[in-house]
Formats: C-alpha cells, structure tokens, sequence
C-alpha cells in the first residue's frame, strides 16, 4: 500500500480490519492486524531498468548492495558509487550508480529478468544462466551446537516485523559463539537474505566470522547467495531442497536444517560442528 503523498515515509506494515470467524460456535469477531506492506522496487543501474523485486520498504540501501552482489552486477561494495531512493507512481525506483569499469561490465550482458519474487529464476532464458558461485578457498569455520542453539533461541525475539505479522522471512547473522548481530526481514525470502548480505558487506562483515540463519525455505539460490557473500556456514528452519543439498556439498557449505530449539539435522559438513553438551 502505497501512502497518498510522496513524501510521506513508507512504512514496514499497515494496520487493517479484518473479522475472525470460529468453526462451530461463536460470533464473528472484528479485530484491527497488522500485515506487511509491499511494495514493488525497481532496481535502475545507469538510469537503465535491471529487475522489478516485490519488496517490504525498509532497509532499501542494504538490499540495493546485497542484490548487487549476489546477482553478480558487482564484486564488492566499492563497485557502488551511490545509491538513491526514489518514488514512482506505483512503487519504488532503487537508483543505483556503479563505478564506470562496472556499469560497462553490466550493460555488456545485461538480461531481462522482471518480477523475482517465487522462484528466483524469472527471466532466465537458457540454464547455463543458472547462478553458480565460485568455488570457495580453507574450509569453513568450526560452529558449535551451543552457539547455534543461542541464535535459534534468540531469533524469535529479534524478528520485530514478523511479531507485528507473522507473513515475512527473517534472515541473521551469528558471530561463532552464537551471538545474533544483524537481522533484516522482507516478504520475500531473497529479499530478506540480500537485505542481510548488504549490511554486512555495508559493516565490513568478515564471512568467515560467524553464520546465517534463514528461516524460510532453503532453496539453492539461498546456498548461492551465501556462498557468494563468501559465509560457509547456513542454518535454516526448514529443510534443504535436493539442488540446494547439491549445491552446499560442491561449494562445502555447511548446512545446517530442520532447526528447532530442541535439535537440528545436518546434511553437509558434521566435521566442522562441535557435538558439544548444547542440549544439557
């Protein structure tokens, strides 16, 4: 939803009324909730239109920098100039200036690619287009169960949109010992997780300083994504997609799923957790 006066700020949800009805007995019940906006952004690289993402307004600077980056548009954080946020009839335009070098590089293979929202691959016409990021270098850092205990159990409380809605993704970083530094949410499950890149490239995040949570869907454009962030290690709620699997075994990501509080599922990388007494 869109405010009336373009300069009024957007904000993360919007209050409506809606009537609850109970199976069986009881009268209808009007209540005032909470529900995340949405907004459609469009991504402009050199005043040229690259990608239409259905997005939740808020943390746009950070999502401007991780999309950047994880669609491979740039390398580092230094490949931005500048980045501008401005209001169109109906959303959003994410203005986003490269470095000369960078912009040259991006118009030479510029692809179509609208409307971004489900699957991820909107616009892809060929398969050899499928993202693959570059094989990593060491091997991933040593997690302990303990550490990820302390994040899951933190996660919930940090989640503020999601408390608010409960329809958005949420998508954090952990440093090792399990401590929550960042979160960022969005209703899309891509957005949420470039929103968290964004920042820590933003912050000068060391990957291999700690891990991400994801609490949506673990497809393999999310592995893709961490791995080109450089992180090795990716915790999710749920459970792995079998390309997702394929993907964290050949880049030797560590995936961790199936989190909860009282356990976790490891499909790649036990010999980079720490079986420590987490669950004492």
């Amino acid at each position: 939803m869109l405010p009336n006066d373009d300069n009024a700020p957007l904000l993360e949800a919007v209050d409506t009324s809606a009537t609850v009805l109970r199976f069986g007995e009881g009268e209808p019940v009007r209540i005032t909730r909470a529900i995340p906006t949405e907004v459609p952004v469009n991504l402009v690289y050199g005043g040229i239109p690259f990608a239409v993402m259905m997005t939740t307004p808020s943390d746009l600077e950070d999502f401007a920098v991780g999309f950047s980056l994880t669609e491979g548009v740039i390398e580092a954080l230094r490949d931005i100039r500048g980045i501008r946020i401005e209001p169109e009839e109906r959303g959003l335009r994410l203005a986003i200036e490269l470095t000369p070098d960078k912009l040259h590089e991006h118009l030479a293979r510029k692809r179509a690619m609208s409307g971004r929202t489900g699957c991820g691959l909107c616009g892809i016409d060929d398969l050899n287009a499928l993202p693959q990021a570059r094989s990593p270098h060491g091997s991933p850092p040593r997690v302990s169960l303990s550490a990820i205990r302390r994040a899951l159990t933190a996660l919930d409380a940090e989640q503020v949109l999601n408390e608010r809605t409960h329809a958005v993704h949420g998508a954090a970083w952990a440093s090792l010992d399990g401590s929550l530094l960042v979160v960022r949410e969005d209703v899309g499950r891509h957005n949420a997780l470039d929103k968290l890149i964004g920042a820590l490239c933003r912050a000068g995040t060391r990957p291999e300083s700690g891990f991400v949570i994801v609490t949506s869907r673990c497809s393999f454009e999310l592995v893709e994504k961490v791995a080109v962030f450089g992180a090795r290690t990716l915790v999710a709620i749920s459970a792995p997609t079998s390309l997702a699997l394929e993907r964290a075994r050949l880049l030797d990501i560590t995936l961790v799923a199936i989190a909860r509080r009282d356990s976790v599922t490891v499909f790649h990388g036990l010999e980079h957790i720490e079986m420590e007494d987490a669950f004492a």
